[in-house]
């Protein structure tokens, strides 16, 4: 009893420490200025909460953990609050977390009740949210014990099980998801060998013997595509419909939220046990729980999709919910439980920290300071959105020539801050080159990143293991059922795949001589550049090799399969629709979502044309800025890129060119003295270094 006393006590105390360290007034700023980014981003469609937690990354190299988690997990748990906004107003989703709040959100807007439906939206991601955390708070008591008996076998088994879920990260391109998972692993192995010190993939580049930094290697494959289909669209994100009458209408959402209470209650429950698992991704979410306010809620069948506040308050209170659920197991075993959580992943390895058992025991005042971060960001969150509604809604109405010059510059200097050297900006535009294609031919992203968070825990607890216990390791009963569990996860997509078919000699039926697409030439790039790296491998120490030789091989035979599956196999019939993809085809019909990033209307030549502009703006910028420094650069880029774009008013283009210089100056390098890369002008004319970035 005393022991349960003591335990308790302490954590008690973790918790209470958490929060006054949070509520020191720098802190609670930083979690201010991640919640007012999360809002922002989260209503500007096509650059979402997983791009702005990628960005935010790079500067909180030198803050310390609780004020870095406050700026990201502010960010992240208030990227869903801002979401409804253009999705009420415009019937634009700010996420694909949203869509399911268009279905009766825009309608309601249409009759007059737009004030309501955003006031309901706003309550219900509060209390869902708030839930979310109280989840994650309940959770540690539980874990605590459990952690007692995990071990680097344990740990080992958790990161594969982890890596398993790149089938349900994969969408409906499992192989294909494989294939950008065990590349991840490949990729997060450059570097020196910890072993034997082989260096592995370096290409007799000093830059890469410490490995390739994660930040540019995300700011790349996430930012950079949206903002090059923001281009290739050109097109204003939505038209102004009128947001006179936002406020109208407040208190009565306020009332309909705790008049459903036991509906937000089910439906956080939904988000945040759906986000506790996994790589379950959080465009499933609010379909399960709008599906589930569907089937159960009275009278739902005849009012749902026609404008039901109900059906607004499934949506919005599981998408915060999930947020405190996805935390639990990247926290107590570091499995990330979506994709913005893999980048989270990425913030621990900055400070120093490791997912697992220290954060339930030494650091558990950290692991509670994120509980209240989600809490209060949340609470804040909602507050400010009702204060500023019809200003943030404003967002979405702006043009992308204002939206890219700032984000473009902001991203420029996160990549830079990885380790300060010219091979961040390269790497920063090869993953962003990489990234666009991959999303341009339907390769799901996130299992990328999560094979490059996760690979280099796979290899240490591997070596670690083996070294400690032998093969023996692997007899035991929690590793066991974890390898079985990871094992399911990569096979079900194929079983699925049979039972949808009628069976396994009904399936080898609906396969037809080869033919031959565009989209399969990246496939085939991609086995090029797996077999490449395998056979770059062979000459390696065993030690050095054995892993990279393994998943290069597993790589390239999931790659061949989809190769051939694309090449070979006759199109399958549509298989009967679930409730959710039900709903969401539903949508489709009632309502046109031309979210910034789909460039699926535009020709395929003007869609490589623009995107080739694109990539070479951001070269021409390095050039540039290579010669004169960053400040400077991202000033002229601005007159330039304005002008040349949409021939934008001077009156307009001067101040914001101004102003975002001023901005990047103060912000970067007056107060975060951020040290820029060499210059020709600096060398060339060394007075001229009193310039900053010069």
């Amino acid at each position: 009893m005393d022991m349960i006393g003591g335990e308790l006590g302490f954590m008690a105390a973790s918790a209470g420490k958490a929060f006054l360290t949070l509520m020191e007034p720098h802190r609670l700023m930083f979690l201010g200025l991640g919640c007012i980014m999360g809002l922002v981003l989260g209503i500007i469609p096509g650059i979402g909460g997983l791009t702005g937690t990628a960005m935010l990354l790079p500067f909180t190299f030198n803050m310390d953990p609780y004020s870095a988690f406050a700026l990201l997990l502010g960010l992240g748990a208030t990227t869903a609050t801002g979401d409804p906004i253009p999705a009420i107003l415009f019937g634009v989703p700010g996420g694909a977390a949203s869509a399911a709040t268009v279905l009766d959100g825009f309608p309601m807007a249409k009759k007059g009740e737009a004030g309501r439906a955003l006031s309901a939206a706003y309550m219900s991601s509060l209390m869902g949210g708030v839930f979310g955390a109280l989840l994650m708070a309940i959770s540690i008591p539980i874990l605590r014990p459990v952690m007692l008996f995990i071990g680097s076998p344990e740990l080992l088994a958790f990161s594969v099980l982890g890596i398993s879920m790149v089938a349900v990260l994969s969408g409906n391109a499992p192989l294909r998801g494989i294939t950008a998972g065990c590349l991840g692993v490949m990729i997060a192995m450059i570097g020196t060998d910890p072993q034997t010190g082989t260096l592995r993939w370096t290409f007799d580049s000093l830059y890469l013997w410490d490995g390739l930094p994660l930040t540019p290697l995300l700011l790349g494959v996430f930012a950079l595509p949206e903002l090059c289909d923001l281009l290739i669209a050109r097109v204003a994100i939505s038209a102004d419909t009128g947001t006179a009458n936002i406020y109208k209408g407040q208190w009565q959402g306020v009332k309909d939220c705790f008049k459903h209470w036991w509906l937000i209650m089910r439906c956080s429950w939904i988000g945040g046990g759906i986000g506790s698992i996994p790589g379950i991704s959080a465009s499933v979410v609010d379909w399960l729980a709008y599906g589930h306010a569907l089937k159960t809620e009275k009278g739902a069948s005849a009012t749902f999709g026609k404008g039901d506040v109900r059906g607004v308050i499934a949506s919005e209170s599981s998408n915060n919910a999930k947020e405190g659920g996805a935390l639990v197991p990247t926290v107590a075993f570091g499995v990330p439980g979506s994709a913005t959580m893999a980048i989270l992943l990425g913030a621990f390895l900055i400070h120093g920290l490791v997912p697992g058992p220290d954060m339930l025991t030494k650091n558990l005042s950290i692991t509670y300071a994120m509980v209240w971060s989600v809490a209060l960001a949340n609470v804040l969150g909602a507050g400010l959105c009702y204060a500023f509604s019809p200003q943030f809604a404003k967002l979405a109405t702006l043009r992308y020539t204002l939206i890219l010059p700032a984000v473009l510059g902001i991203i420029y200097i996160g990549a830079f801050e990885a380790t300060r050297q010219w091979g961040d900006l390269f790497t920063l535009l090869f993953f962003g080159l990489v990234g666009w294609l991959m999303k341009q031919f339907k390769w799901p992203r996130p299992p990328l990143i999560l094979g490059v968070v996760l690979g280099d825990t796979i290899e240490r607890y591997l070596f670690i293991s083996i070294e400690r216990y032998g093969l023996s390791w692997m007899l035991r009963p929690i590793v066991v059922l974890l390898f079985a569990l990871a094992i399911l996860g990569l096979v079900r997509p194929f079983l699925q795949d049979i039972r949808s078919q009628g069976g396994v000699r009904r399936m080898l039926t609906s396969f037809q001589r080869p033919t031959f697409h565009l989209p399969q030439l990246f496939t085939m790039f991609m086995i090029a550049l797996i077999g490449a790296a395998v056979v770059a491998a062979l000459r390696w120490d065993f030690s050095a090799k054995i892993v990279p030789l393994v998943v290069g091989t597993v790589a390239l035979c999931a790659a061949a399969l989809s190769l051939f599956n694309e090449m070979c196999r006759k199109p399958a019939a549509a298989a009967a629709e679930g409730l959710a993809e039900h709903a969401q085809h539903e949508v489709g019909e009632k309502i046109h979502m031309d979210l910034t990033s789909d460039t699926g209307h535009l020709p395929v030549r003007e869609i490589v044309v623009r995107a080739a502009l694109f990539f070479g703006y951001l070269i021409g910028f390095m050039g540039v800025m290579a010669i004169i420094g960053l400040i400077p650069t991202v000033g002229l880029f601005v007159v330039f890129f304005m002008r040349h774009e949409a021939r934008e008013r001077w009156p307009l283009v001067i101040p914001y060119a101004a102003v975002l210089v001023v901005f990047i100056w103060l912000a970067f390098d007056y107060f975060m003295a951020v040290p820029w890369p060499p210059t020709l002008i600096g060398q060339w004319f060394p007075m001229l270094k009193a310039i900053p970035s010069v």
